[in-house]
């Protein structure tokens, strides 16, 4: 049970995020706009929180993606789909099939360059990566491009969408901890200029499952089974058996259950486009 301080805070930070959203929406037609829904708390709060404003002011949602890195967890696929059909989420699917045809669709097996197309293979070649294979991994730096930011540049490009919401926060990683609430990303000749869209980069862990909680917004199963950040399903594991909530979330760390190498890459994959 929250306290009437705490209700009051909660309350402030959740008519901020609800505003920036409102500004979104007066500077671009909604099918100008796209959310990055994960099916994590996160960008479930935001899909949340978009879907309130737009039926408020009785305007369609604008379409979702999400990134099918090749090793999602089946639990999060089976809430996207309730859940989406629940809200009326248009959604579409992300995912390099190039590479994942290469890897004949088996984790962990080899992928030589050569046998990409040409686009992926330019994308090795940004990466500055010069062996002939790597292993078909999507947490790994070079898995993660392809599977992840690569497709999210394509999309924006094939889109047209001038910007997206997404459901960073300031306190979650320390390479997010300068972004603003409106971040234009300028273009490259690997993405279209856009913007990406923050309402919740104020919030923290805590402030998350507070809203969460109060409102009733739905969650994937795994976080009561004791994960706190959801990532690939090979590389993310629980680091407690306690609801993610009931966990100490001010004093430990909220991706300790996700691959650590990429973590500590995290600042040249957001150079590269990653959120």
């Amino acid at each position: 049970m929250l306290d009437d301080r705490r209700v009051q805070v909660l309350a402030r930070k959740l008519e901020d995020a609800q505003q920036i959203v409102r500004e979104a929406l007066e500077r671009y037609e909604p099918d100008r706009l796209a959310i990055s829904w994960t099916g994590g708390k996160d960008s479930t709060l935001v899909l949340y929180i978009v879907r309130q404003v737009c039926l408020e002011a009785r305007i369609p949602l604008p379409p979702c993606f999400t990134i099918d890195e090749g090793d999602m967890f089946p639990e999060i696929r089976a809430f996207m789909d309730r859940v989406g059909a629940a809200w009326g989420v248009r959604l579409t699917v992300l995912h390099n099939d190039d590479v994942s045809r290469a890897a004949g669709g088996r984790l962990g097996a080899t992928v030589r360059v050569a046998d990409l197309d040409a686009p992926n293979r330019a994308e090795i070649e940004r990466l500055g990566y010069d062996e002939d294979a790597f292993a078909y991994e999507p947490e790994s730096f070079v898995g993660n491009h392809l599977m992840k930011t690569a497709v999210l540049n394509r999309y924006l490009a094939a889109s047209g969408v001038a910007g997206f919401f997404g459901g960073i926060r300031w306190d979650e990683q320390s390479a997010r901890a300068d972004e603003t609430p409106f971040s234009p990303r300028e273009a490259t000749p690997y993405s279209p200029a856009h913007v990406r869209i923050s309402p919740i980069l104020h919030f923290t862990e805590r402030d998350v499952w507070d809203a969460t909680h109060r409102l009733g917004i739905p969650y994937c199963a795994l976080y009561a089974q004791g994960y706190r950040s959801l990532g690939a399903r090979v590389t993310t594991v629980k680091i407690a058996d306690a609801p993610a909530w009931e966990q100490d979330l001010e004093n430990t760390s909220e991706r300790g259950g996700r691959r650590q190498d990429k973590e500590a890459l995290m600042a040249r994959f957001r150079d590269l486009g990653y959120m």
